[in-house]
């Protein structure tokens, strides 16, 4: 046999169509997370300025006038409502001013991001620098001693993706990537939502009691974690049943290549370019680490529009999955 002849017995024409789209998905990763990762500045971070009368506003407009736009400044009326702004997730530090001292105070929050804790502190302590004064950093929500740098959650929410993507990758390679039909369908969705359960709940107890990396209930991360599992599963099971084979390079597309760096893991949005910024809350890795840092740092609070996203991924990824198995026609014998 010559050789042209083993190569195409070798290599299909639907291999090498795959082929190309492995090598796609390859060049778009580096891309994707050198582009969002490899130059992290802050931009347009909220963040709010406390001081008496009039000084606030100009306090305030000075920050604003910075280069480059690290900060997006309001004047807030009091330390308590900073503090309280930055607990709930609506500012991401504040200045507070002294009037009767050359010492300020900086109050910024680690558990969201110790990337962007430490850049507010060192703009901060530049502008104050050239002022003639200093400042003293608060942290108001700290990451615990046992999350480095305040990358537990990503990883967590990462890993939960894993595991929903490669569950309805594995159903689909043993046993067809599309659903014959709906009560296939049906019995595939729920199998994810099993592993979901056991996923989520796995992974709570590892970063909590065994780990000692994340504080916060967890119950809370457990059902985070289900959520997260399913809606990724459903997702890439209605991409399967959509395109084939080729859905599971759809779900590492949309949840590895997009999802993972802009999910504000590294470096929280604030920090990331203006694509990703836009890009990471609206899918499940970068809904699922708000959520899970605010779960575990801020006391649940802002968690409800990630919440909502990842509850849209479920439902839009379950009713494509079931209306494509329904369509398709049974195969006679």
């Amino acid at each position: 046999m010559k050789f042209a002849d083993e190569v195409k017995n070798a290599v299909t024409p639907r291999a090498a169509l795959l082929v190309i789209g492995v090598l796609a998905l390859q060049l778009l990763f580096i891309a994707s997370y050198v582009g969002a990762l490899h130059h992290p500045k802050p931009r347009d971070v909220p963040f709010g300025v406390v001081a008496p009368g009039p000084a606030a506003a100009q306090a305030a407009d000075r920050l604003a006038k910075l280069p480059g736009d690290p900060f997006d400044p309001r004047v807030v009326r009091d330390a308590a409502e900073a503090r309280r702004q930055i607990v709930d997730r609506e500012i991401d530090g504040a200045l507070l001013v002294d009037p009767g001292g050359a010492t300020d105070t900086l109050l910024v929050a680690s558990g969201g991001g110790t990337a962007l804790a430490t850049a507010l502190t060192r703009i901060t302590a530049e502008v104050e620098r050239a002022q003639r004064r200093t400042v003293r950093t608060v942290d108001v929500a700290p990451a615990s001693r046992g999350d480095f740098n305040g990358l537990s959650a990503f990883y967590l929410v990462v890993g939960w993706c894993v595991g929903g993507y490669l569950c309805a990758s594995i159903l689909a390679i043993s046993a067809g990537s599309r659903p014959s039909n709906p009560q296939r369908a049906i019995i595939r969705l729920g199998v994810i939502a099993l592993s979901g359960i056991a996923g989520g709940l796995g992974g709570a107890i590892i970063v909590g009691p065994v780990l000692g990396a994340l504080p916060g209930s967890v119950a809370a991360l457990w059902g985070l974690g289900a959520l997260v599992v399913f809606a990724v599963g459903a997702a890439t099971l209605a991409l399967q049943a959509l395109t084939g084979v080729v859905g599971i390079g759809l779900a590492v597309l949309l949840i590895v290549i997009a999802g993972n760096p802009s999910a504000g893991g590294a470096f929280p949005g604030p920090m990331l370019p203006d694509f990703w910024r836009t890009i990471g809350p609206g899918l499940p890795p970068g809904a699922g680490t708000w959520a899970a840092r605010s779960i575990a740092y801020f006391r649940g609070n802002a968690i409800s529009g990630a919440m909502q996203v990842l509850s849209v991924w479920a439902v839009i990824g379950t009713v494509i999955t079931l209306v494509a198995s329904s369509a398709r026609k049974p195969k006679t014998t």
